[in-house]
């Protein structure tokens, strides 16, 4: 028989079984900050089992509840998250040795492409002490370590996205691309949690934050809620967006066009960042396919 148990979302199992395998209890995970509202003052152990209960047993804070994900969505979660670390890895090494090189008088235009150039320069350079060559080579070495490392990590989420309809579907969305879809296929494990497409985007912190009083509506700066990944990964899908519309001029989306000339640089790429997150969670609820404004009928006029 299995009994729900309340839990803050923590990195542990949501699922318990038996010595017979059989399922026997299944966690209910809400945020930390749920039941941290409703802490009584003086923190231990008994008070916080006390408002994790008063948490889990409120109806208005189950849409607050994280979806139980299955062993094989916490695996893949993980993929993404190692990557996401390699790739910081990767980025304090290309800006350790650029950094170790400038102190030698050597420099290197921006992009990871401009780096074995640099290396070929400090090596050519009788005046750069052999202690230091041998260190900015290890370097070297590692940040050559680590890109294989990325190049196999990258094959894995390829897999990943070849084989999820759901992911190959949003991926046809301006702006998502393979690696945006494969990450909102899994990180939203039930889209349909989501009362509406502006409660989906406010999940991911792609809204203003509202701080109205005395009838008078005050919106602040986002509220970069949710997960960073996957806002991070719609900024900047949206940014690429924009300036393909700046280059080609593409008319699909006219408002987009419109906002461009009137808004900053940032603002315009998280409306649209906003407007990708929308369009994202109307595919995964209904099962549709992507279609451009230009290939949608415009019905006649009677």
């Amino acid at each position: 028989m299995t009994k729900p148990v309340g839990k803050p979302d923590a990195g542990k199992p949501h699922v318990r079984f038996d010595e017979r395998g059989e399922e026997t209890e299944r966690a209910t995970s809400a945020s930390p900050r749920l039941s941290s509202t409703l802490l009584q003052r003086g923190k231990s152990d008994a008070a916080d089992a006390e408002a994790i209960c008063e948490a889990a047993s409120r109806p208005k804070l189950r849409k607050n509840f994280v979806p139980v994900k299955s062993p094989e969505q916490q695996g893949t979660q993980m993929l993404t998250r190692v990557r996401a670390q390699f790739i910081s890895r990767r980025t304090q090494l290309a800006n350790s040795i650029r950094g170790y090189a400038a102190e030698f008088g050597f420099t290197a235009p921006k992009g990871l492409s401009r780096l074995p150039q640099l290396l070929i320069d400090i090596k050519a350079d009788a005046t750069v002490p052999h202690l230091a060559i041998d260190l900015i080579e290890a370097l070297a070495a590692e940040l050559a370590r680590v890109d294989d490392q990325l190049v196999t990590l990258d094959k894995k989420l390829t897999q990943i996205h070849r084989s999820n309809e759901m992911s190959r579907r949003l991926a046809t969305i301006p702006g998502i691309g393979p690696i945006g879809a494969t990450l909102l296929s899994i990180k939203v494990v039930d889209a349909r949690g989501f009362k509406s497409a502006r409660n989906f985007a406010a999940w991911l912190g792609l809204t203003p934050k509202n701080h109205s009083t005395a009838g008078k509506n005050r919106l602040g700066v986002i509220t970069r809620a949710g997960d960073g990944m996957l806002r991070t990964v719609l900024v900047a899908g949206a940014t690429a967006v924009i300036a393909d519309v700046r280059r080609r001029g593409s008319r699909s989306w006219p408002w987009l066009t419109d906002i461009i000339t009137r808004k900053p640089p940032k603002l315009v790429a998280i409306a649209l960042a906003n407007k990708l997150a929308r369009i994202a969670w109307k595919l995964m609820v209904t099962g549709e396919r992507y279609r451009a404004a230009s290939a949608v009928p415009i019905p006649s006029p009677t």
